[in-house]
């Protein structure tokens, strides 16, 4: 899936370049024997961050960060995401309309993440991970968190897709900052705080199935044709709008997306679409939005992540429009890591 490596993410490119060079600017002062800031505190997450592989592969070396990999259940086989290659698994089996379930990861594996951490050298660990109300992750964290002997700071991020990994991505670089479990948590939930997720899914029954929405809201939208605009609102799925066409419905998302990104400062705005089974729409969509925002950096296309591809289905369109602050807490006008 190319357009989920670094190359396609210009402002992750940056955000790892900034982080790295700090590193190596605290290492070393004009004499070059001073020895600098120390990484103190490592950051684990789960596969619903949405982060591309190379920029997680970039960090998991030195044990900075931690992908603990989300089950996706395809009838009777269980697979593990970011282990296997599942979307067109995940994609045949809702066409044939196979059983499709997820499951949170094992306390045991958040476990065995938090004690690596602490055989590194870390002093504190940060977990941070889908909204609570979508899944059960951070409760598996919180088990896990109270059987080893290192500190770790649970972080319910109220969010999802990529809107999570720009947390992650906050909070990995006020790790590298030097930062305590204290702080790397604040970094984490202000950057999900200030992040939204908008989507679009062709059917509800999916989310129905999975339990994300009432069985009322989805028997409407199928009787009546709708196609709803959704939201991540308070870590829970909302309904914003319900529009009578697939194409006003991808329109509506547009005008909906331009409209918060156009709120924000310029350049300091971050976009990604999530699709799948249409990643032709979504670069679509990432084109228009580049018109309807000049002077913003151009969205980023990933696919969804199968946890939650499993649950929304064909055809889906999730955006999030996020925005960093400066090390200082102030609206940035460029690059911060």
């Amino acid at each position: 899936m190319p357009d989920r490596d670094t190359a396609a993410w210009p402002w992750l490119r940056a955000r790892l370049a900034a982080m790295r060079a700090r590193q190596e600017a605290a290492r070393r002062d004009d004499s070059g024997t001073r020895p600098g800031a120390v990484v103190r505190t490592a950051v684990v997450t789960d596969s619903a961050a949405a982060l591309p592989p190379e920029w997680v592969s970039a960090l998991t070396g030195d044990g900075v960060l931690t992908v603990i990999p989300m089950p996706v259940m395809v009838g009777s086989e269980i697979y593990g995401e970011g282990e296997d290659d599942i979307s067109e698994t995940i994609a045949l089996a809702l066409a044939a309309g196979t059983s499709v379930k997820t499951s949170r990861p094992s306390p045991g594996q958040f476990e065995q993440a938090y004690r690596a951490a602490r055989q590194k050298g870390f002093e504190a660990v940060v977990s941070i991970h889908i909204s609570g109300d979508l899944s059960g992750t951070a409760d598996a964290a919180r088990l896990a968190a109270a059987r080893v002997d290192i500190p770790v700071e649970v972080v319910d991020s109220r969010t999802v897709g990529m809107a999570l990994g720009m947390a992650v991505q906050a909070a990995v670089g006020a790790a590298a900052d030097g930062g305590g479990a204290a702080a790397v948590a604040a970094a984490a939930a202000g950057q999900a705080g200030r992040t939204k997720v908008y989507f679009y899914v062709p059917s509800l029954e999916q989310l129905r199935r999975g339990g994300r929405i009432g069985a009322a809201a989805s028997l409407l939208g199928t009787m009546l044709a709708i196609k709803p605009i959704l939201a991540v609102e308070g870590g829970r799925i909302v309904l914003l709008e319900k529009v009578r066409s697939a194409a006003r419905a991808v329109a509506r998302l547009e005008e909906i997306v331009a409209a918060d990104a156009a709120g924000r400062p310029a350049s300091a705005v971050h976009l990604a679409i999530h699709h799948f089974g249409n990643p032709d729409e979504a670069k679509n969509l990432a084109a228009r939005l580049a018109l309807a925002l000049p002077g913003r950096p151009p969205a980023q296309t990933s696919p969804l992540p199968a946890v939650l591809a499993a649950h929304a289905g064909l055809g889906v369109l999730a955006v999030i429009v996020g925005e960093e602050l400066t090390e200082t807490g102030s609206r940035s006008a460029g690059l911060s890591t």
